[in-house]
C-alpha cells in the first residue's frame, strides 16, 4: 500500500468502509474504471457501484479502456460504461474529483485510462479482491479472500445504508456468479450465499442471468470451442492440461474473443488435473494466457506474475509477447515448474512427456 495512505482492512481482511463513506460524502464527481477486456465482475461491479453513488446524489461516469463485450452488455442496459476514445473523451476522466478503480490494482490492466489517471489530480480509490497489485497511489479497499469484487460492492452498499435496485442487483449477482463458476469454486462461503440471497430479494433473477451468460452462444463459438477442445493436451503425468487458439481461427470461424470466456475451465474437467492454462493469440499478435489451479499448493498468481500479470492463487492471467509458439512454450514451462513444485518434485527429476 502507498506510504502514508491508511489501511482500510484488518488482518482478517475485514474492510472498514468508513474512510470511503467520508470520501463519497465530500465529493460530487466520480469516474469508475476497470481493467482491459472487462468481464462480468468488472462491468457488474461498475454498474452496481454507479447505482449506489447515484442513489446518494452523485454524478457518475464509467470509462474503460476496452469496450464492453457483447455477451455482458445486458448488465448495462443504459450503456453507461463507455470506451475511452469513442463515447468517452480524456476530459471526462480528467474532470473527476474521485477516480474509483474496481476489480484490478494494476497499471498495466488500466492501460490508456491509467495513463490519464497519472495526469489527473483526482483522489484515487481501489476496490478489489486480487492478490497481485501495483502502487496506484490510491486508498485501497481490498479483501483478497473475497470471491468477487461484486461482493465488496454489495457490502459497501450495506455499509452506506443503500438498498440496491433490480438493475444493480442483476449486475452484482452476475459478477459474483461468474467469478465463482456459478458458486462452485472454493472461495464460495456462507457469506457468498447470503449476499446472493439478498440480491435475489432485490430483484436479481438467476435463471434469466444464467440464460444471458451461457445460453446465447453462436454456432461460430461452438466451432471455435470444438477446435480448442480437440487439441487439448496433458502434461506432468496428467496433472496439467492446456489448449491454444490462434488468431487465424477467430477469422476462419467468425467467433469473437469473448467466446473464449471461461474456456480454460474445460481443461480442469479432465480427471487428475491440478492445473490448466489456455493461450489465446490476439489480433495484435500478443498472447493472452489464463492460468487455473484446483489445489492450494499450485499458486498460479505467482506464475502470472512472472509475465507481469497477476490475479488469484487459483485463477490468474497474463499477456505475453509473440510469436505465438514461443509464448505458448514459455507458459507451458512456467506451469510445469509450478506443478512440479507443488508436489515437491523438479521437472528434471520426473520424465514426463506431453500427451496429445
Amino acid at each position: 500500500m502507498p506510504s502514508g495512505i491508511p489501511k482500510t482492512y484488518d488482518g482478517c481482511m475485514n474492510i472498514n468502509w468508513e474512510p470511503l463513506r467520508q470520501i463519497i460524502q465530500a465529493h460530487q464527481r466520480f469516474v469508475i474504471s476497470s481493467h482491459v477486456r472487462p468481464d462480468a465482475d468488472a462491468i457488474g461491479s461498475e454498474i452496481g457501484l454507479a447505482r449506489v453513488l447515484e442513489t446518494l446524489g452523485k454524478t457518475v461516469r464509467i470509462v474503460n479502456t476496452s469496450a464492453t463485450p457483447a455477451n455482458i452488455l445486458f448488465l448495462d442496459p443504459t450503456r453507461q460504461a463507455q470506451q475511452l476514445g469513442t463515447a468517452a473523451k480524456p476530459e471526462d476522466v480528467l474532470q473527476a474529483e474521485v477516480h474509483i478503480i474496481v476489480d484490478t490494482s494494476s497499471w498495466a490492466q488500466l492501460s490508456d485510462v491509467g495513463k490519464l489517471m497519472r495526469e489527473s489530480s483526482a483522489k484515487r480509490v481501489v476496490i478489489d479482491h486480487h492478490v497481485s497489485c501495483d502502487d496506484l497511489g490510491a486508498v485501497e479497499f481490498k479483501n483478497t479472500s473475497s470471491e468477487a469484487t461484486g461482493s465488496l460492492i454489495f457490502q459497501l452498499s450495506e455499509a452506506l445504508g443503500v438498498t440496491v435496485g433490480a438493475e444493480a442487483a442483476t449486475a452484482l449477482f452476475a459478477a459474483i456468479a461468474t467469478d465463482t463458476g456459478w458458486f462452485r469454486f472454493s472461495a464460495v462461503s456462507a457469506e457468498t450465499m447470503r449476499i446472493a440471497g439478498r440480491l435475489i430479494e432485490c430483484g436479481a433473477s438467476p435463471p434469466a442471468i444464467y440464460r444471458e451468460l451461457y445460453e446465447q452462444g453462436t454456432l461460430a463459438k461452438m466451432h471455435l470451442v470444438g477446435r480448442a477442445l480437440n487439441r487439448m493436451k496433458i502434461d506432468c503425468d496428467g496433472e496439467l492440461a492446456y489448449t491454444t487458439i490462434e488468431w487465424s481461427e477467430f477469422v476462419e470461424s467468425g467467433a469473437v474473443s469473448a467466446d473464449t470466456e471461461d474456456l480454460v475451465n474445460e481443461c480442469l474437467k479432465v480427471a487428475g488435473t491440478k492445473g490448466a492454462f489456455i493461450a489465446i493469440e490476439q489480433q495484435n499478435k500478443q498472447v493472452k494466457v489464463s492460468f487455473r489451479s484446483r489445489v492450494e499448493a499450485l499458486n498460479v498468481a505467482a506464475v502470472a506474475e512472472k509475465f507481469t500479470g497477476g490475479g488469484h492463487r487459483v485463477a490468474s492471467g497474463a499477456t505475453l509477447a509473440g510469436p505465438f509458439p514461443v509464448a505458448v512454450g514459455k507458459a507451458l514451462e512456467a506451469m510445469k515448474e509450478a506443478v512440479y513444485a507443488a508436489r515437491g518434485a523438479s521437472p528434471a527429476s520426473t520424465a514426463s512427456k506431453p500427451v496429445v
